[in-house]
């Protein structure tokens, strides 16, 4: 019954921050978490099992994966370069087996993860859309640089300061992953200057 109550709880406060107007699944998911705060009324809120900002970078990391799995799923439809849809058909490999491994460790440390990727991943992937041919594939390219660059930066940060060892392993893990990613995007990248 407390977990009933638990849920509906979590739930209407899900409900609320959705329809809170201005904040998009990331800030909604921090928001829950920070709800969540071990040292202030864990009884009602179930707790989380981590700092504050190890949850950040969790829904950070979330939403950074959801949208290359996304990207690149877009990338195998509307590219025609065959070194671009190799890339993304890794993009969604690896990011979609980081997903599953990152959801497992947030589901243990009772960490909410946003559903959906943030307002500026959705717009990168409404401007992508729009674009084909090599204009597509040049944003896309373009994306997926800026894009490892801000996640290598956040796993090495996490892998460095992170204070949860479960989520600073998972960085850890992961930063040589990312950092062979955005050495193969950056060589992608030349060859189409």
């Amino acid at each position: 019954m407390k977990k009933f109550i638990y849920v509906m709880a979590i739930s209407a406060l899900a409900f609320q921050a959705c329809n809170g107007g201005n904040k998009d699944a990331k800030e909604s998911a921090d928001s829950l978490n920070m709800a969540k705060d071990t040292t202030t009324n864990a009884a009602a809120t179930g707790g989380i099992a981590v700092e504050e900002a190890d949850a950040k970078f969790t829904t950070e990391a979330a939403v950074g994966g959801m949208a290359e799995v996304e990207l690149g799923k877009m990338a195998l439809e509307k590219s025609s370069n065959p070194q671009v849809k190799e890339f993304a058909t890794m993009m969604v490999k690896d990011h979609g087996m980081a997903n599953t491994e990152l959801m497992a460790i947030a589901k243990q440390k009772n960490i909410t993860l946003p559903s959906t990727v943030d307002d500026e991943h959705k717009k990168k992937m409404e401007d992508l859309s729009k674009k084909t041919g090599t204009d597509f594939d040049k944003a896309y390219v373009s994306a997926m640089v800026d894009g490892h660059k801000s996640t290598l930066k956040l796993m090495e940060d996490e892998s460095k300061d992170g204070k949860d060892a479960d989520l600073k392993a998972f960085a850890t893990k992961t930063a040589p992953i990312v950092q062979s990613h955005l050495q193969m995007i950056n060589k992608i990248n030349d060859s189409m200057k």
